[in-house]
C-alpha cells in the first residue's frame, strides 16, 4: 500500500466528524445574524442535517454492497465539499438550512466508508489497529476543528464553514483509490464463513453502540450545567470537552497493546471505566473530579468503539461489510439526535431537574451492561474471543 492510499483512507476517517461543527459556535448568535429567523428555523438548521445523515448512511452502505465503492465515495465527498463552499456564501437562514441539508446528504454517503475502506484494505490484526487509528484521527480532528471553528466564529460568522472544505482534500487524495484493489480476506477469515449478514449479531452490535454512545453523550449535554451550578470557569467547560474527546482518541493509538494487556476482559474493563467515570459525575462538584470522570468514561468508550466496528465487519461477507457497518454507525447519529429528548423525558418522568440525574441514570445503564458482560464473558456482543490477542 502506498502512502497516498493510506493518507486517503485516513483523510476520510478525519472528515466524518465534521458535520454540525461549523454551526455550534454561531448558534447563540443566529438571532443576531438573522433577526427575522424563527425558533423553528433554528431547530431545523440543527436537526435536519443530522436527520438526513441517517438514511444516507444506510443508502451508501446498500450502494456499496457488492459494487465498486469508489463512485459512492467520490460523489459523497463532492457533495460534502460543494455544500461547504456554498455555506461560505449563504446570506439567508433558508439558504443555510437547504445547504446544510445537502451537506448532511454528502456526509451521510461518506461516513460508512470511513470504516468500510479500512475493512476493505486491511485484514486481521492490521485491521483492528487501523480501526483504532481511524477512531483516533476522527476524534483528534473533532478536537482541533472544534477549537478552530470557535476561534473563527469570533472573526466572522461565515468563517467556521471553512472546515467543510477539508473534504476537498479527501476528494483529491481518494483519486488514488480508483485502481487499487481491495485486500482479499485470508482463508481463515470469519467473513469468508458468512454467506449473508448475521442479523441477530448485527442487532446486538447496534444496540450496544447506541447505548454506549447515548450513555457518554450526557457528558456533552449536562456537564456544562454542572459547571454553571458550581460556579466553575466557563473556560473550564471547553477544556473539559477537549479532554473528553482526547480521552476517546488515545486508545485508538494503542489499541493492540490494550487488548493484549486485558485480553478477554477488554470490554469488561472498558465498561467498568465508563461506569466509574459516569458514577463520579453523579456527585462531582469540583474540577479535578470532572477531569477524572471524563478521562475514564472517554477512554472506556474509545476502546470499545473500534472493537465494535471490527466485530461488525466479521458478521458479514466481504461484499456486505460496509452495509453492516452502516447500520451500526447510523446508531451513533440516532443517539446524538435523540439523547437530549431522552434526558428531557427522564427529567419529566422522575419529576427532577437535578443536574446530576442524567449521569446517575446513565451510570445505571452502563452498570447493567457491565453485569451482563460479567455473566456473558464469552458472548459475541460483549465478549472478546482469542483471535484478538492470541497470535
Amino acid at each position: 500500500m502506498t502512502l497516498v492510499v493510506l493518507l486517503a483512507i485516513w483523510s476520510v476517517s478525519a472528515i466524518s466528524s465534521l458535520p454540525g461543527l461549523a454551526i455550534s459556535p454561531i448558534l447563540g448568535d443566529l438571532t443576531k445574524i438573522f433577526p427575522h429567523a424563527t425558533d423553528l428555523e433554528i431547530q431545523l438548521l440543527t436537526s435536519l442535517p443530522s436527520l438526513l445523515i441517517i438514511p444516507f448512511v444506510l443508502l451508501a452502505g446498500k450502494l456499496s454492497e457488492g459494487r465498486e465503492r469508489w463512485p459512492v465515495l467520490m460523489w459523497g465527498l463532492a457533495i460534502f465539499f460543494l455544500s461547504g463552499v456554498m455555506c461560505l456564501f449563504a446570506r439567508s437562514m433558508a439558504a443555510l438550512i437547504a445547504i446544510s441539508c445537502l451537506l448532511g446528504v454528502g456526509a451521510g454517503m461518506v461516513i460508512p466508508l470511513s470504516t468500510g475502506l479500512v475493512v476493505e484494505y486491511f485484514t486481521g490484526d492490521y485491521r483492528v489497529r487501523q480501526l483504532g487509528y481511524a477512531s483516533a484521527i476522527n476524534n483528534l480532528t473533532l478536537v482541533l476543528a472544534t477549537a478552530l471553528t470557535g476561534y473563527l466564529a469570533t472573526v466572522n460568522w461565515h468563517l467556521p464553514f471553512l472546515v467543510y472544505l477539508l473534504p476537498g482534500l479527501s476528494l483529491v487524495l481518494c483519486v488514488a483509490l480508483r485502481n487499487v484493489p481491495s485486500v482479499p480476506e485470508p482463508k481463515e477469515s470469519l467473513q469468508l464463513q458468512q454467506t449473508e449478514i448475521d442479523r441477530n449479531k448485527l442487532v446486538g452490535m447496534m444496540w450496544l453502540y447506541f447505548l454506549l454512545t447515548y450513555a457518554v453523550l450526557v457528558i456533552t449535554y449536562d456537564a456544562p450545567f454542572l459547571i454553571t451550578k458550581y460556579h466553575l470557569s466557563e473556560t473550564f467547560s471547553g477544556w473539559l470537552m477537549a479532554l473528553f474527546f482526547l480521552a476517546i482518541m488515545l486508545p485508538g493509538l494503542m489499541l493492540g497493546g490494550i487488548i493484549r494487556l486485558f485480553r478477554s476482559s477488554t470490554n469488561l474493563v472498558s465498561l467498568l471505566m465508563m461506569t466509574i467515570g459516569l458514577g463520579i459525575f453523579s456527585f462531582a462538584h469540583a474540577e479535578w473530579q470532572m477531569v477524572i470522570a471524563v478521562l475514564l468514561a472517554g477512554f472506556g468508550y474509545g476502546v470499545m468503539q473500534p472493537i465494535i466496528y471490527d466485530k461488525t465487519a466479521t458478521i458479514a461477507p466481504p461484499r456486505s461489510a460496509t452495509l453492516a457497518l452502516s447500520f451500526v454507525m447510523a446508531m451513533n447519529y440516532l443517539a446524538v439526535m435523540i439523547c437530549p429528548f431522552i434526558l428531557s423525558l427522564l427529567h419529566t418522568l422522575f419529576h427532577t431537574q437535578n443536574e446530576h440525574f442524567g449521569f446517575r441514570f446513565n451510570t445505571f445503564v452502563v452498570l447493567i451492561l457491565t453485569l451482563v458482560a460479567i455473566v456473558d464473558r464469552k458472548g459475541f456482543v460483549l465478549g472478546l474471543d482469542e483471535r484478538y490477542f492470541v497470535k
